[in-house]
């Protein structure tokens, strides 16, 4: 039963996702950079983590996506279907806001409810986090991965004076 609904939940997201990258990320533009470049990033780069990632997986870059695969590398969140809800909601703790997001949150808590209680641990990770749902990686692909890693996970970080 649950590789039915997973098997439905991938039919809506390939429908949707080429819709969302048309109106949602029109203003973007795709990297400059492909995943035989990324692995060429020095080794503790954000850059060379993301080819390693990619090539680990056997995925390609989807063109204006690429944030969405820094995103599991910072969460650490899986690439299975209830770790995608789980890191929708850890985007939405962490403040991120739009309809696509929101579709993926509402189906995913009803056609797979058996994961709320991560759905609920990733909000609220997400909250704990500094926001980071904005930024453009790929300005950033040359910094040390677990620096930036690191910052972004200490929402609040302590001055001494």
């Amino acid at each position: 039963m649950k590789k039915i609904r997973i098997q439905f939940l991938l039919f809506v997201y390939d429908k949707t996702q080429k819709l969302y990258r048309k109106y949602f990320k029109k203003k973007k533009r795709q990297w400059q950079f492909n995943e035989k470049q990324l692995l060429e990033f020095q080794e503790d780069s954000l850059g060379r983590k993301l080819g390693e990632f990619y090539k680990k997986h056997g995925f390609t870059m989807i063109p204006k996506m690429e944030n969405h695969d820094v995103h599991h590398l910072i969460t650490g969140c899986g690439t299975n279907f209830e770790d995608e809800i789980a890191m929708q909601f850890l985007l939405l703790g962490n403040g991120k806001l739009n309809a696509h997001l929101l579709a993926a949150v509402v189906l995913g808590s009803i056609i797979l409810p058996e994961y709320y209680r991560m759905y609920i641990k990733a909000y609220k990770k997400g909250q704990n986090m500094r926001p980071f749902y904005h930024w453009d990686f790929e300005a950033l692909l040359w910094q040390n991965f677990e620096h930036l890693k690191d910052f972004i996970q200490q929402k609040n970080t302590v001055v001494i004076h």
